[in-house]
């Protein structure tokens, strides 16, 4: 079987981008590949990831000015055919510049940036970002960012909940959805969604610093398993 290969993309002022190539090189059979933000080739990439940092320095808002980056053009397109694009933090941020997500994201609730270890659970695992996990399995994932408040109009929030794109929910360490579990003051502890073809995926917690014993936690590591199996099945 040829190797998956990843496409890790990579802007001024990522600084996840090297933890996400480690985190995804550790799989067996999975390359990746770095993507400079003003090159327009994915480098034959079966997947996308957008990884946290701040891109362009976050000026004016997260993520607003990556979106107009030459590699999104590529990107967008690529998850418009249908192709799993990930984006992580940062790189959620960017996506819903794009529009790829619905919603938007606005500083934490006690406007204080946030770099801690927090728990989160699994809602909906029929993703292919998310089978390999158990419905409402607590999973302890860190989280670091200071824009990670999730809202969107009322129709919206109702609609992601209807269609069952909420894949992750802030809880406390016993699975409870709770306020006081919610870091940031995300509406409905809302800690990632997907889109509703199923093929892009946003959470603000980082997977790829929970995927081996040493970081402290393997939790993240279903999720780059779910993508990638799902990539070698096709």
């Amino acid at each position: 079987m040829a190797d998956v290969i990843v496409g890790v993309v990579v802007f001024p002022g990522s600084n996840c981008d090297h933890d996400t190539e480690y985190a995804v090189a550790s799989f067996e059979g999975v390359k990746p590949v770095m993507l400079w933000h003003n090159e327009h080739d994915l480098k034959g990439a079966n997947a996308i990831v957008l990884p946290g940092g701040f891109s362009y320095g976050d000026y004016l808002r997260a993520g607003s000015i990556a979106r107009f980056s030459p590699i999104m053009q590529e990107v967008i397109e690529f998850a418009r055919n249908g192709f799993p694009v990930l984006g992580i933090c940062n790189g959620f941020q960017v996506l819903l510049e794009t529009g790829l997500l619905e919603g938007a994201l606005s500083r934490n609730r006690d406007k204080k940036f946030l770099c801690t270890q927090t728990n989160i659970k699994p809602v909906n695992c029929n993703t292919i970002f998310s089978a390999d996990y158990h419905l409402d399995q607590v999973l302890s994932i860190p989280i670091a960012h200071g824009e990670g408040n999730y809202f969107a109009p009322k129709e919206t929030i109702e609609s992601l909940e209807e269609h069952d794109q909420v894949v992750f929910r802030y809880t406390d360490a016993a699975g409870n959805v709770t306020a006081e579990a919610n870091p940031n003051g995300s509406l409905n502890n809302i800690a990632g969604i997907i889109n509703r073809e199923g093929n892009v995926l946003g959470l603000m917690p980082h997977p790829e610093r929970a995927s081996e014993k040493l970081l402290g936690s393997i939790d993240g590591r279903p999720l780059f398993q779910s993508l990638f199996s799902h990539i070698a099945g096709l």
